[in-house]
């Protein structure tokens, strides 16, 4: 049986390592109003007053596990690894793609991919994932209808 973390003779167009290591790790060093702010939690000197306004992400986690969405200081004043989280202010998806049963949140993620030679990024591809659950993840949507996953059409322009 083949696992992902199994040494494999073979040439990887991407290492899967590469996910773990700059998933949530490279949050905090992004600064741009379309991207929430994200701290280091080792690096904070004192916590934000609003900490109902953020969440406590582990750097290497996937699928949102350990992911905490209701922190307090004492949680975080209790985390013995602080260098492995970050504090990420939250974002709130609204319920605006009608179902037969309902609104369902939704997020849009894009991956544009941007060759030196060209003026600007060209979109690859994108994926659409649909959720009624505290966070989007198929983890938080069991049970639940019209949610997952999907791959979104693009006009092009």
């Amino acid at each position: 049986e083949y696992k992902l973390t199994d040494d494999v003779d073979v040439h990887w167009v991407g290492h899967p390592n590469w996910f773990f290591r700059i998933s949530k790790y490279t949050l905090p060093l992004v600064r741009s109003e379309f991207s929430p702010p994200s701290y280091y939690l080792d690096q904070l000197t004192e916590y934000p007053a609003d900490l109902e306004n953020y969440v406590l992400k582990p750097l290497f986690s996937f699928a949102g596990a350990g992911v905490r969405l209701h922190v307090t200081a004492t949680d975080l004043a209790a985390l013995p690894d602080k260098h492995n989280y970050l504090l990420q202010r939250r974002v709130q998806y609204e319920p605006v793609i009608e179902a037969p049963d309902g609104l369902v949140k939704c997020e849009i993620r894009l991956l544009y991919v941007w060759h030196p030679a060209d003026a600007n990024p060209h979109l690859l591809t994108g994926l659409g994932r649909m959720s009624r659950g505290a966070m989007i993840g198929v983890a938080f949507n069991k049970d639940k209808d019209w949610v997952g996953g999907t791959s979104p059409l693009f006009e092009r322009g």
